[in-house]
């Protein structure tokens, strides 16, 4: 085991927990000064002539006192809730070894029919046939307009995200607006948290450039790859009559978006052609995520708990008590 490797490693995990020495120590101080016994002579004998007027029990010069076994206590306490770690263990997902999350453009645009039988329903069909084709992960929704919702966290149950997705309107999200960098920053943030590797699909007709920089910032912070799936038909596609009015697909826009997230385009097929090729980026994206992902730093400050155990037992024997005045 080579040590220096391990004390280079070491650190807390909840470092704020730590402020708590400060007040623990100078209630430790008030608790031992009003615990001395010999406190009332001091006031009035000289420190010389006190200690040759002391009896020592066994001839000992003090004894173990309660207050000390509280101080070890509290500072044994106090670490273990700082977290102290310096090794890695696997996630709690293990068993899980990949997640993705999907975001959908859920504003009045994603009603146009240029897509039958609309952009947001063709999505929801796309939404099903991903995940049956990628069982083997779970899965995250999220929708956005003018801000970013959780719609289900990651699960396992492909039959729960479908139901969610279907449900999805514009009328029901509360801000106007197109705002896919918050969705993506709120997926990147929940992949973080789950600790496995993963991935982002987008399903969007279009991002707006302004929103670019945002998009660049999050992946650059992340490392979360991103793949669209470009929900519109080109300009020779004629919608029909009533259909709501959108812009056509622009394929230059979304590449741009695309290669600041460092994902790719996939445009919306007929068939599960889309669907293949889209699953086949995912893959590659979780397979090339950097190995420490999937892993968290160990809390070991249960085992501080042991020792806070020990020294507390003490308190349950006759004479084993700390009064504060």
């Amino acid at each position: 085991m080579d040590v220096f490797a391990l004390l280079e490693q070491f650190h807390f995990l909840r470092p704020a927990w730590l402020l708590l020495l400060i007040p623990a120590a100078l209630l430790m101080w008030s608790v031992y000064q009003r615990s001395d016994s010999l406190r009332a002579w001091k006031k009035v004998i000289g420190p010389n002539l006190l200690e040759h007027l002391l009896l020592r029990e066994g001839g000992k010069e003090g004894r173990w006192r309660p207050v000390y076994m509280l101080g070890i206590a509290w500072l044994a306490g106090i670490l273990a809730l700082a977290g102290p770690s310096w090794q890695m263990q696997p996630s709690p997902f293990s068993e899980d070894q990949a997640a993705m999350f999907i975001v959908i453009k859920v504003t009045p645009e994603m009603l146009a029919q240029d897509i039958q039988p609309s952009r947001l329903q063709r999505s929801v069909l796309k939404v099903q046939d991903l995940l049956e084709t990628r069982k083997d992960i779970r899965t995250g929704l999220i929708a956005y307009a003018g801000s970013a919702h959780l719609v289900m966290p990651l699960t396992s149950d492909a039959g729960v995200i479908n139901d969610f997705a279907a449900a999805l309107e514009p009328d029901i999200m509360p801000l106007k607006g197109d705002e896919p960098a918050e969705a993506i920053a709120l997926a990147t943030r929940r992949l973080q948290d789950a600790g496995v590797p993963g991935s982002v699909v987008l399903i969007t007709d279009t991002i707006d450039s302004s929103q670019l920089s945002a998009l660049e910032s999050t992946h650059k912070q992340g490392k979360i790859e991103v793949h669209l799936l470009a929900m519109a038909a080109g300009p020779e596609v004629i919608p029909p009559p009533g259909s709501y009015p959108a812009p056509a697909l622009d394929m230059n826009a979304l590449k741009q978006a695309a290669r600041v997230m460092g994902g790719t385009v996939t445009t919306v097929t007929a068939d599960r052609q889309d669907i293949e090729s889209l699953s086949a980026k995912i893959e590659r994206s979780i397979s090339s995520a950097p190995a420490g992902e999937g892993r968290q730093w160990k809390d070991s400050g249960y085992y501080l708990l042991i020792l806070v155990a020990i020294f507390m037992l003490s308190f349950f024997r006759r004479g084993g008590s700390v009064v504060i005045e």
